[in-house]
């Protein structure tokens, strides 16, 4: 018979384990020594002590799962109830219900985990159906049509709810994006009508602006063409593979008549700068002729210059007011001349002047005698008022005496 502190092994070979409960039987060893069949036992033993270290080393260093950690447990605590090994099989027991206790904790924390993580996904897809809900109403078509896509990927990658909430929030997600497709379609639709009726205003108006290219009607069709620029602008942008070739042959017509009209245009401002240098020297020979001394030479000479004058053409329009001021100025002077030369050989004037004078020379006369006698009676009163009456005859005498000695009388 042979034993040690967990087992024996009796006389018919019978090998027993010693438990809280009592010793059970562990097998039976017939082909060697008793010393032999409680090491083969231990060695059983220690198998089940190396597997429990290394299912605990699973549990608490990888990802196993809680069902699969319990089965291993099962398993093993299947082979320590059976009493088929010699040792301390309540240690191992106690490690198994330790073990137990360890998954069970793990299991509570990777719920608590995940229902951590499906609320945060939670959260996330409703903020990603919210921004898809606002997104669905810009007309920032592009930016909004990416951003969109852009939640689409983000939705994929994070992990599905409850199936009645994942479908749920992905209906709202969806029809969001639906939406805002609906409403880009129908933008793009009408653009393209847009642009089409667009095309169909251009395609007149080049047609109109080429047709004008050969005007030489430079002032109307100059204006027109402004109009007809105006007209392209409030007409919109065509289909970019008809705008770029519409607007090359707008801007091409415009572009010959304008060309053609700056090379008239510089020929005839040569031409005017020239004929104001000409109209220049004239009005400096018109200027010659004063102050007028010999009235009939200078009408005749100032005739020959205007003659010249009028013989050349246009000058630069805003020249145009001083050298023409300069001629009028001497033409002007021979006027008032004249005048003063008709008022001094008019015989009829003349004898209505000195009519007059004489007349208002009497009245003079006249006052300065009632003057005399008011102040002779010491009546001063009213040789005051005749004095007064006298400055007013004296002013007009002074006036007429003027006018006569323009008659040389």
């Amino acid at each position: 018979m042979s034993s040690d502190p967990w087992g024996r092994v009796d006389e018919t070979g019978t090998v027993y384990v010693r438990t809280a409960d009592g010793e059970q039987v562990v097998g039976s060893w017939q082909a060697g020594s008793p010393e032999e069949a409680l090491a083969y036992f231990e060695r059983k033993y220690e198998g089940l002590v190396v597997e429990i270290g290394l299912l605990e080393k699973r549990v608490q260093t990888t990802d196993l799962s809680a069902k699969d950690a319990q089965a291993a447990i099962d398993h093993i605590r299947e082979q320590v109830d059976a009493h088929h090994a010699v040792g301390d099989l309540q240690a191992l027991r106690e490690r198994l219900d330790k073990l137990v206790a360890t998954v069970e904790s793990r299991r509570e924390e990777r719920r608590q985990q995940r229902a951590k993580q499906s609320d945060q996904a939670r959260h996330a897809k409703e903020d990603l159906v919210t921004e898809a809900e606002q997104l669905a109403q810009s007309d920032q078509w592009r930016a909004a049509g990416e951003r969109l896509r852009a939640l689409v990927d983000t939705w994929k990658g994070l992990p599905r709810l409850d199936r009645k909430s994942d479908d749920e929030l992905w209906h709202r997600f969806s029809h969001a994006r639906s939406a805002f497709s609906k409403r880009r379609k129908a933008h793009f639709a009408q653009l393209d009508a847009q642009r089409e009726e667009a095309r169909r205003i251009k395609e007149r108006l080049v047609s109109e602006a080429e047709a004008l290219s050969g005007s030489t009607d430079w002032g109307p069709t100059a204006a027109r063409y402004r109009e007809l620029m105006a007209d392209w602008k409030a007409a919109g942008r065509a289909q970019r593979e008809h705008e770029d070739d519409l607007w090359n042959r707008f801007r091409g017509a415009q572009d010959v008549f304008f060309a053609a009209r700056s090379s008239v245009f510089a020929e005839r401002d040569a031409e005017q700068t020239e004929n104001l240098k000409l109209k220049e020297e004239l009005a400096e020979e018109a200027e010659k002729l004063l102050p007028i001394g010999d009235l009939k030479a200078a009408r005749a000479a100032f005739r020959s210059i205007n003659e010249r004058w009028e013989a050349i053409g246009h000058v630069p329009r805003d020249a145009r007011p001083k050298v023409e001021g300069r001629m009028h100025a001497v033409e002007r002077a021979i006027q008032e001349s004249e005048e003063t030369e008709w008022r001094r050989t008019n015989p009829e004037a003349r004898a209505r002047a000195a009519g007059l004078t004489g007349q208002l020379q009497g009245a003079v006369d006249k006052l300065k005698t009632q003057i005399e006698q008011a102040r002779a009676q010491g009546n001063s009163a009213k040789a005051d008022k005749l004095e007064r009456e006298l400055e007013g005859r004296q002013a007009l005498l002074d006036q007429a005496l003027k006018g006569l000695h323009e008659f040389g009388g």
